[in-house]
This record gives C-alpha cells, structure tokens and sequence, in this order.
C-alpha cells in the first residue's frame, strides 16, 4: 500500500473497523429496505476498493499501479482485480449539476428579496424579471427554461398556470422523486463523511466538521431544538446561497472548484437501544466535537 499508514496495528484495526460499522450501519438499512442482496453489496465494496486503491497509489506514487499491486493493496485475489474491466456506469444524477435545484435556489433567493416574485410570467420582455431570466441566469444558458420548468412541476416544486410560473416549495428537497432523493443522500453524506475523513487523516487545515449531541433528555426537547436549527439553518442558507451565486457568476469558465455545506439533525428514542445492551448503563452526556 503506498502511505504510511500501511502497517496498522491490531488495536487500530478493531477502531477503523468500528467506525466503518457505524457509518455503513445506516446503508444496510436503506439497502435492505428496497432489498438489496449481499451479492450486491459484495460487488460494490469490491469495486469500491479497487478504484480508492487506485487513486491511492496514483496519488502517492504518481503511477498507476498493476494488478499485483491492487491485490496486495485490497488483500482481493488478481482474479478478483482483473474482472472489474471498465468502470460501472453511475445511474444517479450529479446534484451539483442540477439546473432545477440551482434555479429553485436561485428563487428563493429573489423571494426573500422580494415577496412580489413568487410569481414571476415564464418569459417576459426586456430586461423584467421571469422564470426564463432566472434560469438563464442559474444555468448558465446551458439548460432551456422550459425543461427546468417542467422537472420543478414535475416536482410539485412550482405551478404553471396562464403563462405563470408560481414556487410551490420552501427548498429543494424532492420528496416525491426517490431517484433525486438517493442521489442527494448520496452526495450530501459522501461530503460529510469526506470532511470527516480528511481530517482523521491530517488535513491541514482542517475542514469544517462539528456537531453538538446530548443523550438523556426528553423527546419533546429533541423536537424543539430540531426547530430552533431549521430556523437558524434557514438564515444561514440565504446568506450561503448569496455568496455561492457571486462565485459561480464570477469564476472563470476553467474554475474546476466545488463546495457542499450541510447541516443535520438527527433524533431518536433511546430506549429501544438500550434495551438491546441491558449490560450498559445509561447516563446523562452532553459532548460537542469540532475541527
């Protein structure tokens, strides 16, 4: 393996392998929901191995290694490295490149600006705001209006009607859309775990990843604090999405930098875990991490 870290001992062995399960925990889950078998997730963490043994060697010896290598890299047989002949064809949308969840956040944008442009006429002359204008202005002129328009109806995310285009939603989230839902699950958590990562692993400087959890206190809590982030996150992300427009519409056609910032809440009732592992003993926590 080309880095340092080849040689683990087995105290951090049990760790990393602890981390990993508590991260693919909720993959099993999503995966078991809509039935996938471990034949398939057999396949996918195969390949998954040999592609990040790949970058690692290119990355770290700037060469691109041969089958021996990704074998002894990723402890698979040479059979094993050799059958995965070309890369598997990603059927989910890239959401970084959604024009729809661009212009929608776009919108909302000129909304809280001012109310008046909920409704905006689909085309209009001149230099009068439209929904046309704004996904010009979004896309970049790559993506017609009309096809944005239709995927946001589509969507139940706006309404058409009378050569209007009204916002039906408060944010991009497409519920009604599993392909777009896994795909935002795909990426939002890829990112998050990304961060995470780099930072165990000595980014300097460190990425932005920090949380703030409790155990021991009531529901009713969990759902107001839930509420006090949605509104706080709901600021945050109109200041956000004011600077990531004057990038995007400043940065030279060549700039090839991405950026994803996320927030999370996640709540549940403890007791049932509890009861799982009688042998541990609940305590009232309070911790916060950062980097």
């Amino acid at each position: 393996m080309p880095s340092d870290k080849a040689q683990i001992t087995e105290g951090q062995l049990a760790w990393v392998l602890a981390a990993c399960a508590r991260v693919m925990r909720p993959l099993v889950r999503l995966a078991l929901a809509f039935g996938v078998k471990h034949p398939h997730l057999e396949e996918l963490l195969r390949d998954l191995l040999i592609d990040e043994a790949r970058r690692a060697w290119l990355q770290n010896k700037g060469a691109e290694p041969n089958i021996s290598q990704l074998s002894v890299t990723t402890g698979l047989n040479r059979k094993a490295v050799t059958t995965k002949v070309r890369e598997p064809e990603d059927p989910l949308p890239h959401t970084e490149m959604s024009a729809a969840a661009k212009t929608l956040t776009l919108w909302l944008q000129m909304i809280d600006d001012d109310p008046a442009h909920r409704s905006l006429p689909i085309v209009a002359e001149a230099q009068a705001s439209s929904f046309e204008t704004v996904a010009r202005r979004a896309s970049h002129g790559n993506v017609h209006h009309r096809a944005i328009l239709d995927e946001l109806v589509r969507l139940n995310m706006a309404i058409e009607h009378e050569g209007r285009a009204e916002l039906n939603a408060t944010a991009f989230v497409p519920a009604k859309d599993l392909k777009t839902m896994l795909a935002f699950l795909g990426d939002n958590t890829r990112d998050h775990l990304l961060a995470g990562v780099a930072n165990t692993l000595g980014a300097e400087p460190p990425l932005l990843e920090r949380s703030v959890f409790a155990a021991g206190i009531a529901l009713e809590d969990c759902e107001r604090i839930h509420e006090l982030v949605r509104e706080r996150w709901s600021q945050l992300h109109h200041e956000l999405t004011r600077e990531m427009t004057r990038a995007f519409e400043e940065a030279e056609k060549t700039a090839s930098g991405r950026i994803r910032v996320g927030i999370y809440t996640y709540y549940e009732d403890g007791a049932a875990e509890r009861a799982e592992a009688p042998a541990a003993t609940p305590s009232k926590r309070l911790r916060g991490r950062k980097a």
